[in-house]
């Protein structure tokens, strides 16, 4: 039986093709896909690195020329890693966006504790072990984030 976390092929989307798989996602998910809802995107797809609330709503408010709240920009990335447009760095507070809005994978991220460069990457058997050492403790996973903390390659 095929779920969400076999292998399979996904397309990776950047800029305005990104933008556009996001809201097609997000529609097919039931939600609307508002102004504000887009301009957070466009801001967070914006960030090679992860990127805070504050971090998007300071960048939204000077370029829209009045303020922001974090608070709207939050409730708005968590309904995006809710509905897999986004990735959440726990250790960070951060979030990235996905690159792969339509497919849903479990986070691994690579993280660098001197540049913060974050790399997000999917491994479906990495996924599948986890996931079945949870169920072999009756834990019922719903997300699971393994982030592994260490130098990337630029700053070894």
């Amino acid at each position: 039986m095929a779920t969400a976390h076999d292998h399979h092929s996904h397309e990776e989307h950047s800029g305005e093709n990104l933008i556009e798989a996001a809201r097609t996602a997000l529609i097919a998910a039931g939600e609307q896909w508002t102004g504000m809802r887009e301009a957070v995107f466009t801001e967070l797809a914006k960030h090679e690195r992860p990127a805070s609330a504050y971090d998007i709503a300071d960048n939204l408010s000077a370029s829209r020329g009045k303020r922001v709240a974090p608070n709207s920009v939050y409730r708005i990335l968590d309904l995006f890693v809710s509905n897999n447009l986004a990735l959440r760095v726990e250790s960070a507070n951060a979030y990235l966006a996905n690159t792969h809005p339509g497919c849903a994978h479990d986070c691994i991220f690579l993280v660098c504790d001197e540049c913060g460069d974050t790399a997000h990457i999917d491994d479906d058997e990495v996924s599948r072990t986890v996931r079945s050492l949870a169920s072999a403790r009756d834990f019922q996973t719903r997300r699971p984030v393994l982030e592994i903390r260490g130098l990337c390659r630029a700053c070894t």
